[in-house]
């Protein structure tokens, strides 16, 4: 049999019954450390998700102010569009008041320029008379008509003022009627620029050219005739052009 001394015995049982004793007061500590553990990681991981979504919203800012940038410059542009449509605007009324003072300068202007082609006609060779009165008559009317603007009657207007000039810079050839011993005939007349307005009848037995200085017909006599016919085939383009030999009346005859 062996024997152990009381002393160790009570010191194994002291030892046991400490341990035991520091194990139990440790649970809590033990159990508060995970609990901060828990604590800290899940504060780490909201953290990161601050992290990530600050950095989003420093990415978001960023683009968001070169957006502004973008739009302020845009802004400014347009501003400065704005500002030169304003002073086109600005250019357009000024001409608007003008064009409506020109509209009231141009209408008695458009008159004087009718009444002044009327008096010209009438003084002048007598080639297609109607036909001019009429173009004259037409221009009057046309004054008149409130559904026409100002522009397109002052195109007319030119337009006629055109159509005369070319008179005297061209050839015509066209068939009419001559007074002749008192009695209508048939005639073809010719005409060469504003110098040499003539006539003959159809059965080639009267010639006659117009003095513009007596203001009269003078008969002519047959020997004028085959130049005469070669002109007014040329006139209307049967023959080709060339050199004419037509009486002319000087200036003072």
């Amino acid at each position: 049999m062996r024997f152990v001394p009381l002393s160790i015995l009570l010191c194994g049982v002291l030892l046991s019954s400490t341990s035991v004793a520091q194990q139990s007061s440790l649970e809590p500590v033990v159990e508060a450390a995970e609990q901060i553990n828990s604590s800290a990681r899940s504060s780490q991981l909201t953290i990161d998700t601050i992290a990530e979504t600050t950095q989003e919203r420093l990415q978001q800012y960023k683009q968001i102010m070169r957006q502004i940038d973008g739009l302020q410059v845009y802004t400014e542009q347009l501003s400065r569009q704005i500002q030169n449509q304003e002073a086109e605007a600005d250019a357009l009324n000024a001409s608007i008041d003008e064009v409506s003072v020109v509209e009231r300068q141009i209408t008695p202007l458009m008159l004087r320029m009718i009444d002044s082609l009327a008096k010209f006609i009438e003084l002048d060779v007598p080639f297609l008379p109607e036909e001019r009165q009429q173009r004259v008559s037409q221009l009057r009317d046309l004054l008149e008509r409130a559904n026409v603007d100002v522009s397109e009657k002052f195109r007319r207007v030119m337009e006629a003022y055109q159509i005369e000039a070319e008179y005297g810079r061209n050839i015509e050839a066209y068939n009419g009627e001559m007074l002749i011993d008192n009695a209508l005939q048939q005639v073809e007349f010719l005409r060469v620029g504003r110098s040499v307005f003539l006539y003959k009848t159809r059965d080639d037995s009267r010639l006659a050219i117009w003095n513009q200085q007596q203001g009269s017909w003078e008969e002519l006599g047959t020997e004028h005739l085959i130049h005469v016919k070669e002109a007014i085939r040329i006139a209307r383009k049967q023959l080709a052009p060339d050199l004419l030999m037509l009486p002319v009346f000087a200036a003072g005859e």
